[in-house]
């Protein structure tokens, strides 16, 4: 099949379609966040590069987070590709990526940004159990959580202004990827404001 590189702002449903994509297509789910953590954990020598730029609040550089993903995509699970989640964020990242691994479908799962606001702000957990609620696409009860004891905690960074923020520069980020990607003939985009499984029926479509 090749590789898959799978786009969507903050709250618009990506790690659900993740977990779906790769139980239809088998491909392993690639992040460069994860990798990176179990580059340094493991003490390998990229990783101990990594961690060099880490430690000092650097960003790890282009040919770091390559050499992570030649290594992934060496394992035995990647022998039909990979799904990359978070990578390639530029276009020279996008062009070294295209001399690694064939990319075959770039999905790109899209919310208008006031829809994406009010899912990240609506957003509480209970701080006992973990489960988590929305204000309004699923309130707490009012006999409030199933583990009898709710404890209501919400993220200081879910807030309007912080996730416009994240927006903008979500959008600055993607768009030129998008376009280099759509040039190609490889971008697909599908609607990410509806019901989860016509989501997935979408981008499953695609990938056939």
């Amino acid at each position: 099949m090749g590789s898959i590189v799978l786009f969507g702002p903050p709250g618009a449903g990506k790690g659900t379609q993740a977990q779906r994509i790769m139980e239809h297509t088998g491909l392993p789910q690639v992040s460069t966040g994860d990798m990176l953590r179990a580059a340094v954990k493991m003490g390998s020598p990229i990783g101990l590069e990594a961690k060099s730029f880490m430690d000092k609040g650097a960003l790890v550089p282009d040919d770091v987070i390559l050499g992570l993903i030649k290594e992934r995509i060496q394992h035995d699970d990647a022998a039909n590709g990979v799904m990359f989640d978070g990578f390639p964020r530029t276009i020279p990242q996008a062009e070294a990526l295209s001399n690694l691994t064939e990319i075959t479908h770039v999905l790109a799962i899209e919310v208008p940004d006031e829809r994406i606001v009010e899912r990240i702000c609506g957003r509480v957990t209970c701080g006992a159990c973990g489960k988590v609620f929305h204000d309004t696409f699923n309130p707490v009860p009012p006999e409030g959580c199933e583990c009898g004891s709710f404890q209501e905690k919400r993220r200081v960074d879910d807030n309007e202004a912080t996730v416009l923020t994240r927006l903008d520069a979500y959008h600055v980020q993607t768009s030129p990827l998008a376009d280099w990607y759509r040039s190609r003939g490889l971008f697909h985009s599908v609607d990410g404001d509806r019901d989860i499984a016509d989501i997935t029926d979408d981008l499953l479509n695609i990938l056939n």
